[in-house]
This record gives C-alpha cells, structure tokens and sequence, in this order.
C-alpha cells in the first residue's frame, strides 16, 4: 500500500513539474556562476547613480578651496595672458596652445571630483555583486529582436516596476526643484542687489543643498530597485527538477555510467584478487560465507598480507582455485569475519590477530611438513 501509494505521489510530482517543468527549485551554485559569467547580476544603476552623485557633492564641499583658489588664479592668469597677445600678430597655433592649456589646467582642477566619483561608482557596483570581467554582455543577442518576446517585455511586471519608477524619479525631482525654488523666492527678487560675491555663495549654497537632496532621494530609489531587482533576479534564474538532474549529470556524470563504471573497477579488482590466490599460504573460511586467502614472507612483509578476500559466492570462488592450487582451507569462524569485515585486500593482518593467524598458519606447515 505505501509503494503504491509512494508511486502515485511521484508520479503526480512529475506530473505537476511536467516535460519542461515548473522552476520552482532555487539556482544551484553553478547556475548561479553561470548567469554572473553571462552578465547577469541583480543591480540598481539608480543605486549607483545616487551614491555617485552624493560622493560628488561631497567632495566639492571637501575641495571647494582648492577649485575656488585654481579658478580666480585662471581667470587672472588667462585673461592677462588674452591681453598680452593683444601686441602680437594672431597666428591659429599660438591661440590652439592657449585653448589646449585651459582644458588641461579645467581637468587639472576637475580631477578630484571625477576621480572620487569613479571610485565610489566601481564601489558600489562591487558592493552589489562579486566582479568579474566579462564581455558576453556585448555580444549581439538576436532572440531579443523577437516581436513576440518584445511585445511580452512592454507589458511585464518589470516593465511596469520600471515605469513607476521613473515616474517616482520625475516626480521627487519636479518636487525638489519646486521646493527649492519656494524657499529661495524671497532671495532671488533681491538677486540684483547683491554684490558678485554673494551671489556665487548664495549660488553655491543652493546648488549642494539641492544636490544632496536629490542624491538622497536616488539612494533611497535605488535601494528599493536594488531589492526587487535582487528579487527579480532569484526568480529569472529558479530552475526545474529536470534541469537540476541535467546539471548533475553534466558536472558529476550520468549516475548509470558512474555505476557502470564502478561495476568494472570492482570487476578488474577481482580479476587481480583471483589471479593472486595461487600465491597463498592458507585460505581461513567461515566455512559457507566468507573466505579469506592469507600470504605470509617475512623478507617482504612483517605480517601476513591479506591477498584476496569474499562472501557467499566469491567467496566460493576463492576456495575452489585454492583447491586447484593445493592451498590449506582452515576452518575458523571469528578469525574469517575479523579478517573479512577488518581488513582490506593488499594490508597486514592487525595485532590483535597475530597469535590466531599465528596458530593457523603453524598448523598449515606442519601439515606440510614446513618449519616455522
């Protein structure tokens, strides 16, 4: 009753996980390295844009010395060397020189920020999964180019998620920007009056504090993008029964020819097992159930060595070639099932069974007349 009912129950899971399956089983590690090594990773551009951006706002206010002591030297520099040029003759070179040297000197001053900013984007992307430097991501893929599949994509809960999402980004931003300007309508009215200096201030002011603002808000963003594209990504990659058994396969080897190949192993150890009998001192038998063949040399070995051992009809088999080869069968139970279960084909005897192999063995020589 529980066989048949054991039966069913399978088959009604094979049923249910069908020909192609339901991935209803989580991705195995494997396919786990496999999907990364394809460049698919759960990760949030949104995530990495917010700390970028925050990493970005900070630094200015950690250099704003440094960019604002550079830039008063350039323009005084520049701009007295533009009037100095004023008594040559203008040759393109000369001016190609002078523009050359200002992007250089802009990058020299621009190099911080940028610098951090990259840092801080390769950091969080690291942070969100393990690196590796692959190209397949490159490659064309032509089953995107499906209608059908892209048509399928556009109305996705994916699609959907992402569509909210840039709506929820427009619309923080659009409140940002809004809220800025609420707050700083009295001051922009009395713009005109201020002086140069305190414009730039005022200027520098509300731009890092709408930075920081928006940074945080797509920090915000992208940790939940980065929670459902984590989650998104544990779902795409589930597998189904079958492919889990394939993958086994693949990597461990079919378990049939695993077993087939097991079988002939035991087979060629047997061959030499049989093959080494001829060259024993005594067989010890259970008498019907086990056989032991026992060597012993002293110029080779310090005990005797177990050549070939087996049950029921190995073990039949053992005794019948010693017979053709004259060998001793002695009958002793305990010492058959302690060599048997105890020791392997090729070892020593261990201590413990010394002195009955002992006796065994002086009892074989005396029978033949041999000297201990």
């Amino acid at each position: 009753m529980k066989q048949k009912y054991f039966i069913e129950y399978n088959l009604q899971l094979f049923a249910k996980d069908g020909p192609g399956g339901e991935k209803t089983e989580e991705a195995t590690a494997k396919k786990k390295e496999d999907t990364r090594k394809e460049g698919q990773v759960a990760k949030s551009k949104e995530l990495v844009l917010g700390l970028s951006l925050m990493a970005f706002f900070i630094s200015i206010k950690i250099f704003i010395g440094f960019v604002g002591e550079n830039l008063i030297y350039a323009f005084q520099y520049y701009f007295s060397l533009l009037g100095s040029l004023s008594d040559e003759t203008p040759t393109i070179p000369r001016y190609m020189g002078i523009v050359n040297d200002v992007i250089l000197y802009m990058l020299k001053i621009l190099a911080p920020f940028l610098i951090i900013s990259m840092v801080v984007a390769f950091l969080s992307n690291k942070v969100q999964f393990k690196w590796m430097v692959t190209m397949k991501p490159l490659q064309p893929k032509f089953n995107k180019l499906n209608p059908v599949s892209g048509f399928k994509r556009m109305f996705s809960k994916e699609s959907l998620f992402e569509l909210v999402k840039s709506i929820g980004k427009i619309g923080v931003i659009a409140y940002l920007i809004y809220n800025t300007i609420k707050s700083e309508t009295s001051v922009l009215f009395s713009f005109y009056d201020m002086t140069i200096t305190s414009a730039l201030v005022w200027m520098y002011d509300v731009i890092m504090d709408f930075g920081i603002k928006v940074s945080i808000a797509m920090i915000a963003i992208g940790i939940v993008d980065f929670a459902f594209q984590k989650r998104k990504h544990k779902q795409d990659i589930m597998m189904t029964k079958q492919e889990i058994k394939d993958e086994y396969k693949n990597s461990e080897g079919d378990p049939k020819i695993k077993s087939q190949i097991r079988a002939k192993m035991r087979e060629a150890s047997q061959r030499r097992m049989m093959h080494d009998i001829p060259k024993a001192d005594v067989i010890i038998t259970n008498p019907t159930h086990f056989a032991v063949a026992l060597m012993y040399d002293a110029n080779v070995k310090s005990a005797p060595v177990v050549l070939a051992k087996g049950a029921d009809y190995v073990a039949g088999k053992i005794k019948d070639i010693g017979k053709e080869h004259g060998i001793e069968l002695v009958e002793n139970k305990a010492v058959a099932r302690m060599l048997y279960y105890n020791v392997e084909v090729g070892e020593e005897i261990p201590p413990e069974l010394y002195q009955a192999v002992a006796e065994i063995l002086a009892y074989v020589y005396k029978l033949k007349n041999k000297v201990s």
